[in-house]
């Protein structure tokens, strides 16, 4: 088929009556699928099920030291959890922390600490002019959301396949004090599953921040969620290159098991340097008496050491992969000689990023909701839900069956071309 840029308008009139044609035909099946999350599907809950078994009523509750876990205590994690997570987080069990069940929480904990009394000492974040946070983009709503709702400015930091725009990172971060952080998602990236490369890595470590409290959020959420066991991505570990660059206190690295065994009932830490963790650790005695231990213990019993994380993501990626390779052999097949769309072809994580042409991502989403296909919303991926370009769209291939995910495609390339055409089509 012709590329879309190079048909007459008359052809691209009568590509467009038969797209609308397709289209009606489509919205009268009544459709109601779900693609608008990074969620995992029921299969992959059902590979956990098991955890449920570990603790029981005649179970010994104590921890490796003896600490009864059902009971107070053990403000910053049982031993046995921070080795586990440690491992996943390639860092000495001295130096993380385990919290409760998200990771998320922990990133809005710290930004609220850091607005209310301030990083190791330094002024309040509340008490200044003026606070700004450096955003890669497209990015994690998420993230985006915590930033905005603290009334920080946020500056948008163009992504590329080997991590973010490091000499914009470098200028902006060496000379406005009022920089505070930088959002991170290094590995296999939300939305577009790329993972920063070593050089990328390094120079994150040998930042010379204007602002003594900046720094790095590091949200390695995807850290073990590989694709394919043969073609993994290498991320280097930040913590130690900030140790050799003389910036040990620059990052704090979060992580959690939110979809490895049981999202929003997993474990989530944070490995930092033991100054940083000292800084978390004097608020969190006022805050809690103590995470729920028997989470930590259920999860430790569970998975045992990292070898059983990395048998049990496994399982994971045989059944989303399926789901990755139907999605990008359809996109392939139904979109990729046209040039009206780009996308990803990531190793890992939960998304494929999508770049529609300028001007048609909030209309191809409008367009699948209409027709029964609910995806994220068009501008998600960027602050302010503002995309510059209004293009990009991420799909997330994982929460509905195959089966599904089959119709949800089709409707998807079917919205793309029929709003591809429209944009040319008035473009004319």
């Amino acid at each position: 088929m012709k590329k879309y840029a190079e048909m007459t308008r008359e052809e691209l009139a009568v590509l467009k009556e038969e797209l609308d044609r397709q289209y009606e035909e489509i919205k009268a099946k009544g459709l109601s699928l779900d693609m608008s999350r990074g969620k995992p599907s029921e299969e992959q809950l059902d590979i956990s099920m098991a955890m449920l078994d570990v603790l029981h009523s005649n179970f010994d509750a104590k921890c490796e030291t003896g600490v009864d876990c059902r009971n107070y205590g053990v403000i910053d994690g049982i031993p046995e959890a921070k080795r586990l997570l440690g491992a996943m987080s390639e860092v000495d069990p001295d130096n993380i922390i385990i919290y409760g069940n998200s990771s998320l929480n922990v990133m809005f904990d710290s930004i609220a600490r850091s607005m209310t009394h301030g990083v190791m000492g330094h002024t309040p974040w509340c008490k200044l002019d003026k606070v700004k946070f450096l955003c890669p983009v497209p990015g994690y709503d998420r993230h985006f959301k915590i930033t905005e709702f603290f009334g920080i400015e946020m500056i948008n930091v163009p992504m590329r396949p080997d991590g973010p725009d490091m000499d914009m990172v470098e200028e902006l971060v060496s000379t406005d004090e009022a920089i505070k952080g930088i959002w991170c998602v290094p590995k296999y990236s939300n939305p577009q599953g790329y993972t920063y490369s070593r050089k990328t890595v390094e120079r994150f470590a040998r930042l010379k921040p204007a602002a003594p409290d900046f720094r790095i959020y590091w949200d390695n959420a995807y850290s073990i969620h590989h694709l394919y066991n043969d073609n993994l991505d290498f991320l280097v570990e930040i913590l130690g290159e900030c140790e050799k660059a003389g910036n040990p206190d620059l990052v704090y690295k979060f992580t959690s098991t939110s979809k490895v065994s049981f999202p929003g009932s997993g474990i989530a830490a944070v490995a930092a340097s033991q100054a940083n963790l000292d800084d978390f650790r004097s608020y969190m005695r006022i805050q809690t008496i103590g995470h729920d231990k028997l989470n930590q213990l259920r999860h430790v019993r569970f998975f045992k050491d990292l070898d059983g994380l990395h048998a049990h993501m496994k399982k994971h990626a045989d059944i989303i992969r399926p789901k990755f390779e139907m999605v990008l052999e359809v996109l392939d097949r139904e979109l990729g000689d046209l040039e009206i769309g780009t996308w990803t072809r990531p190793h890992g994580g939960y998304f494929i990023s999508f770049d529609s042409l300028d001007g048609c991502a909030k209309r191809i989403v409008a367009l699948a909701k209409e027709a029964g296909v609910v995806m994220t919303d068009a501008g998600a991926t960027y602050p302010y839900g503002k995309d510059p370009h209004d293009s990009n769209i991420r799909i997330a291939p994982t929460y509905p069956t195959l089966e599904e995910l089959k119709e949800a495609v089709k409707v998807f390339v079917l919205c793309v071309k029929k709003a591809s055409a429209e944009k040319l089509l008035n473009e004319e």
